[in-house]
């Protein structure tokens, strides 16, 4: 079955430092797909080569069409990119955030879809005019995630949500994640290293070693095969 997005022989390099030797994966229209590994495996740059901020050859296609160019051609094509580290604009307020979100867009909507985000994210509405640097770890991250939901994207990326925040925020975040999956039908490409959360949300995964896909399958598949876990897990 042909994938929203598909990703074909896709190499990456810093420099001299090749990060993807050859990536070929596929993620179901509907679908969470989770991208697992160790540190340097090749996890971010995976998502990066989707996004148009590394350079790359190979094939990368959306919808069956070949993605070209760079972040904004990725944004209007339909693709979100949530970055680790959050990527929030901390200088301006919440409010600013979530309109940033829905620069690509050409309705008039807008209004109507920061009241969606705040039916997910309840604090986000009185929270508006807060700076966006003020914000918690947890809740920049939900921010970030909101105001990529702002550009109605047809295809999500998510790098490490977990990095760095509580248990019950990263929960919550993967809640809304899986919900938006399956209310929306949202698309989710995430990157995680939490095997053990990024495989209770996901439908499949495929775990990446040194820049090249070692082995995938479905999230049930994965997770009773004691040897992938031992190896490629840490669980």
């Amino acid at each position: 079955m042909t994938g929203l997005l598909e990703l074909r022989h896709v190499e990456a390099s810093y420099g001299p430092v090749q990060a993807l030797r050859g990536i070929s994966l596929s993620v179901p229209e509907g679908s969470v797909v989770a991208v697992l590994g160790a540190n340097g495996a090749g996890k971010t740059t995976t998502l990066r080569a989707v996004s148009g901020t590394v350079r790359r050859s190979g094939e990368v296609r959306l919808d069956g069409k070949p993605l070209r160019g760079g972040p904004e051609s990725a944004a209007k094509a339909g693709i979100a990119h949530v970055p680790e580290g959050r990527g929030t604009f901390t200088d301006l307020s919440v409010l600013e955030n979530l309109r940033l979100g829905a620069y690509t867009r050409r309705d008039r909507s807008v209004k109507a879809d920061v009241d969606t985000m705040t039916r997910y994210f309840p604090w986000l509405r009185e929270r508006g005019d807060q700076r966006a640097g003020t914000l918690s770890g947890g809740e920049q991250q939900m921010l970030a995630l909101a105001r990529a939901l702002m550009g109605r994207p047809r295809l999500l990326m998510l790098d490490e949500p977990s990095l760095g925040l509580a248990p019950l925020i990263v929960r919550e975040i993967f809640r809304i994640v899986r919900e938006l999956n399956e209310k929306e039908g949202l698309t989710v490409l995430v990157v995680e290293q939490d095997a053990r959360i990024a495989l209770n949300a996901a439908a499949s995964a495929y775990v990446l070693e040194v820049g090249r896909v070692a082995v995938s399958g479905s999230s049930a598949e994965l997770r009773d095969d004691e040897a992938v876990r031992r190896s490629y897990l840490g669980y």
